[in-house]
């Protein structure tokens, strides 16, 4: 059950990022998240383009956002996503998931060479896991207590 009162101490969303992750994001945006967060917005707006891709789209551009500044929150697995979840994430990677995975996996290999690019080359490794299937994904700010039952 859904209790915002419960944990007074829970981080909100507009609470402020440490300084080490406005660092990290603004390296991040220089590194190549800018150029994948365009990747994300790009494949949105192509799925908001047919009515049918509308569910997609609105992942892709949550994941989007995450991409731009993905230091300081996490990617989590929805507790309530249910079998058509698994559906929707197959049909996606028919028709996007794929390249952007490349994308991510590209930029990865190309900072892991380096020792600076480690933390960014990771972090676009688990971008390119939640760009193989973004559906029932929920992004919340590091540490934050699960709400679910």
């Amino acid at each position: 059950m859904y209790m915002p009162h419960a944990n007074r101490t829970m981080p909100r969303h507009g609470a402020p990022m440490s300084p080490l992750a406005v660092v990290l994001n603004v390296l991040w945006l220089i590194c190549g998240g800018l150029a994948a967060a365009a990747a994300w917005f790009i494949a949105g707006v192509i799925m908001a383009m047919t009515i049918i891709g509308l569910p997609w789209c609105f992942a892709a551009f949550r994941i989007g956002l995450y991409t731009l500044l993905p230091f300081g929150n996490e990617m989590r697995a929805r507790p309530d996503a249910g079998e058509l979840t698994v559906l929707g994430n197959v049909i996606w990677f028919l028709l996007a998931g794929w390249w952007l995975a490349i994308v991510h996996l590209v930029l990865a290999i190309g900072l892991a060479v380096t020792i600076i690019g480690l933390p960014f080359a990771w972090a676009h490794l688990k971008l390119a896991a939640a760009g193989l299937a973004p559906l029932g994904k929920e992004i919340v700010p590091r540490g934050a207590p699960r709400y679910w039952a």
